[in-house]
């Protein structure tokens, strides 16, 4: 999960138990005053009733129950032993309430929430001998929260959401710039400066940052400016040997021998000069089958046993003269360490287009598959020996990370080594 997408649930979680508690809260506190007023009401609306009953002229009682009921929505009938009634919720706010009315009528007051399916606030009270049944409406009752406290709920709980959303997008978005930047490092390009903006945490970090993604493009500078310099003033002494050497009169075996010896070296300047510069050529869209089918006829004119199996592969913007110098670097790497025949293929792999090498040499145990990649690696065993400075595979490791994509050795079923490189199809 993302700092922001995390950053944003506790927020909102915090939110949602707030507004519950509160409401809770509100319920607790509110619940006592309203009881009290309710029971008040309640208390009063009887004791009219059973002054009106009792004081009223028995021809005009009949219409004063009638303009009762029909003003106040009360209605009034007599107690009878075979009624229905239905008790009150045992909730909190219906035992407030009757417990103030019984003590302002008396203990012998009955309750009902209804009456022979009749629903209200049913209470009994006396007059002389007889009992009666006074109903109020459930509305009054009910809790006060309607559509308008609902619609203003939800209003206040949206500004809530949005204020915890731009709070956690104001977290997460330095961090995420932060996190590319370093993307970048990783694959070798030079980030863009961070904004040294924001929080006292966040411009410590992004100037930290700076500083030391500064400091990593020094170091580079000045690492490649000191291999290309060895290298080129290696080679006009290198020159000068190659023409001592066939001058020197020896025989040709020696003259053989040695001229081997001085292209190795030449090699292994061409390696450093190719790993000092880097990869900056422009991408451009092409296609990379007929790129990998260009190289693998190149080695067939030669008499190398180098065979293709293309697949389907979309047109991709890559850097042709990079590819070419990294497929070239593993197919010499199969040939001469290797042996036999080298398969070369090309597939799909969701994001990703592959190009893999694969031979039947002695192979690399799987503890060194990794060290292999890093510059100046070189195995003392089975697939070493040769000219090198162990930086062919770090310049592939460094063409794929440049295209967004990866690099990797694996031990080949049934014997042998499959390099793969991959660049990023998007």
């Amino acid at each position: 999960m993302s700092l922001f997408a995390r950053s944003f649930l506790l927020i909102a979680l915090l939110i949602l138990a707030s507004a519950a508690a509160t409401v809770q809260l509100y319920r607790v506190y509110e619940r006592e005053p309203r009881a009290r007023e309710l029971a008040q009401q309640t208390v009063s609306i009887v004791n009219l009733t059973r002054a009106a009953l009792v004081n009223a002229d028995p021809v005009l009682r009949r219409n004063l129950l009638i303009e009762i009921n029909e003003r106040e929505g009360i209605r009034l009938a007599p107690l009878t032993g075979g009624e229905v009634l239905e008790p009150l919720p045992g909730e909190a706010l219906f035992e407030l309430v009757s417990r103030r009315i019984k003590q302002a009528l008396g203990e012998q007051t009955r309750f009902a929430y209804a009456r022979d399916r009749v629903e209200g606030f049913w209470v009994s009270f006396s007059i002389d001998e007889d009992e009666y049944w006074v109903m109020l409406p459930r509305e009054r009752f009910e809790p006060p929260f309607g559509l308008e406290w609902l619609s203003g709920g939800l209003a206040l709980l949206g500004l809530a959401l949005a204020g915890a959303w731009l709070i956690a997008s104001t977290l997460s978005r330095p961090l995420g710039a932060i996190a590319a930047a370093a993307r970048e490092v990783g694959r070798g390009q030079p980030p863009a400066p961070l904004a040294e903006t924001g929080p006292t945490e966040m411009r410590t970090v992004s100037v930290a940052f700076n500083r030391m993604a500064g400091d990593l493009a020094a170091m580079e500078r000045e690492r490649a400016m000191v291999l290309a310099g060895i290298s080129h003033d290696l080679r006009t002494p290198l020159s000068r040997l190659r023409l001592a050497i066939e001058m020197s009169g020896a025989d040709r075996e020696t003259i053989e021998g040695m001229g081997a010896d001085v292209k190795d070296m030449d090699k292994i300047i061409s390696q450093f000069l190719t790993f000092a510069r880097g990869e900056d050529e422009p991408r451009v869209e092409g296609d990379l089958n007929a790129l990998v089918a260009a190289i693998v006829e190149g080695y067939r004119k030669r008499d190398q046993s180098v065979v293709l199996s293309s697949g389907n592969l979309p047109a991709l913007r890559f850097a042709p003269l990079a590819v070419r110098r990294a497929l070239t670097n593993l197919i010499d790497n199969a040939l001469h360490y290797a042996g036999g025949m080298v398969e070369v293929g090309t597939r799909q792999e969701g994001a990703m287009v592959l190009v893999e090498v694969l031979d039947r040499g002695p192979g690399v145990p799987d503890s060194e598959l990794e060290r292999l990649k890093r510059p100046f690696t070189r195995l003392n065993e089975a697939r070493s020996g040769g000219g090198g400075a162990g930086l062919g595979l770090a310049i592939v490791e460094r063409i794929a990370r440049a295209h967004g994509g990866r690099f990797e050795l694996a031990v080949r079923e049934g014997g042998g080594l499959v390099a793969r490189l991959g660049v990023a199809a998007v």
